[in-house]
């Protein structure tokens, strides 16, 4: 019987001793970074103590972006508990000295910025499954405040998932090239009329460039709309006077 009660007295001991680890409030990094490959507790927590070695994931990259949610289950796994009082739901670590201790406290705090959801070469066109909200010490002073800004856009050079994005990160694509054989189209009190045309300039959509009408051998100033596609007459000036229009033909 006293084996028995002594046996309990000391589950009960192991059981109070982990509800105190599991309250052990730590708060996440003004600015998460690893310098070896292994993101653990001790890079994203401020207060991570013994569990400071803890694995959280490999981070073959500069960034890797790890979801909150994950992250959270396994800092209570390692008695260690983060309110996410801020509802983040991403979190970027970038390549980086942490420090290891405590962390120098946090002058600006974490900030929402659109970063990429996945790894772009140079020339692909940004879709919107790739761009992704995380939270990141600071923003890039051209960063975007709105995805549609970025969106049908070309990558300028190799990006990296995980990355903050950034407007000259980006351009706009090109769809006609110069000697591209072309469809010309005049628009205008419900006429339509088509011809076709040689490009002599490189055009992004809604960029003007010249084209030579192979009918006539004249060069008019066109409209790109698309690939192999140009407006002239009043729908091309219409392009050029109106961005949302521009944007609309992405």
């Amino acid at each position: 019987m006293k084996t028995r009660l002594l046996c309990g007295a000391a589950a009960l001991l192991l059981t109070l001793a982990g509800a105190a680890q599991a309250g052990q409030a730590v708060t996440l990094r003004a600015e998460t970074l690893d310098a070896d490959g292994v993101v653990t507790l001790g890079d994203l927590f401020d207060g991570a103590g013994s569990a400071a070695e803890v694995r959280v994931a490999a981070k073959p990259g500069l960034s890797i972006v790890l979801d909150a949610g994950a992250v959270q289950q396994v800092a209570r796994r390692a008695g260690l508990d983060w309110a996410n009082a801020q509802g983040i739901r991403r979190i970027v670590v970038r390549s980086g000295a942490s420090g290891g201790g405590s962390a120098a406290p946090a002058q600006r705090g974490n900030v929402d910025v659109l970063t990429y959801a996945r790894s772009l070469s140079s020339g692909e066109i940004v879709q919107p499954e790739d761009l992704i909200w995380a939270k990141l010490a600071v923003a890039p002073a051209d960063a975007p405040d709105d995805a549609a800004e970025i969106i049908g856009l070309e990558a300028r050079r190799p990006l990296r998932a995980g990355s903050a994005v950034s407007a000259r990160d980006v351009s706009a694509p090109q769809v006609i090239a110069s000697g591209d054989l072309i469809t010309l189209t005049y628009e205008a009190d419900g006429i339509v009329l088509t011809v076709k045309a040689k490009a002599k300039g490189r055009a992004t959509v809604g960029e003007a460039f010249e084209a030579e009408n192979l009918t006539s051998r004249r060069t008019v100033l066109a409209v790109a709309v698309g690939p192999g596609q140009a407006a002239v007459g009043p729908a091309a000036d219409l392009l050029m006077a109106s961005p949302a229009l521009r944007y609309a033909q992405r």
